[in-house]
């Protein structure tokens, strides 16, 4: 699969961490959505992952579709309160998440945001001085794979979300890497950056 490049505003120096918020930081929903803080559960390993790449200085970008609010199962408010308690509960044990962006939109309508397309990824290094070829992508399914590559970054499957070690003979383009959660993930970009 060929990668398209995604153009910053500068020119710039900067690593970062881009990573999908359900089945990486908190447990997928399966087919279902996360519509309220009750239903949030950090994964094992998420929040001392988190602080991990505060400790890196790593800038932590989160890109998520979050459709449930473009199908009216949640908000945008109920949206924006849950990712105001877990940036709050991220940095209370001592992580950080720089930015969120969330595609809300039904998977049927004609967007530019959500993933596979790279309109998140656009809109979070705008402004930014971040070089896409040295940053990190941290995703569970075969469209996080999808879009990682595409975007020309260093590409990370977790195993903690909705995809299992069988499903990846069907991939159509292969992670740089494959982790059982993200703290395993950030224990290889640790390494990788040595």
């Amino acid at each position: 699969m060929r990668r398209k490049e995604v153009k910053t505003d500068q020119v710039s120096r900067r690593t970062a961490v881009f990573l999908d918020r359900d089945g990486v930081i908190n447990a997928s929903p399966g087919e279902g959505y996360v519509t309220d803080w009750r239903g949030f559960r950090f994964l094992p390993g998420a929040l001392p992952a988190l602080k991990r790449l505060k400790e890196m200085r790593l800038p932590v970008i989160l890109l998520s579709n979050q459709s449930g609010v473009g199908r009216g199962r949640m908000s945008r408010i109920a949206l924006a309160e849950i990712d105001r308690r877990m940036r709050r509960t991220v940095r209370n044990k001592g992580g950080r998440i720089t930015a969120s962006h969330y595609c809300v939109h039904a998977p049927g309508r004609q967007c530019g945001c959500r993933k596979p397309k790279l309109g998140l990824l656009r809109r979070a290094v705008r402004g930014r001085k971040i070089e896409i070829q040295r940053s990190y992508w941290i995703g569970d399914t075969a469209v996080d794979v999808r879009m990682g590559r595409r975007a020309g970054l260093k590409t990370i499957l977790v195993l903690s979300g909705k995809t299992r070690a069988k499903d990846l003979r069907r991939f159509s383009a292969a992670p740089d890497h494959i982790a059982k959660n993200l703290l395993d993930a950030v224990q290889w970009i640790r390494k990788e950056r040595t």
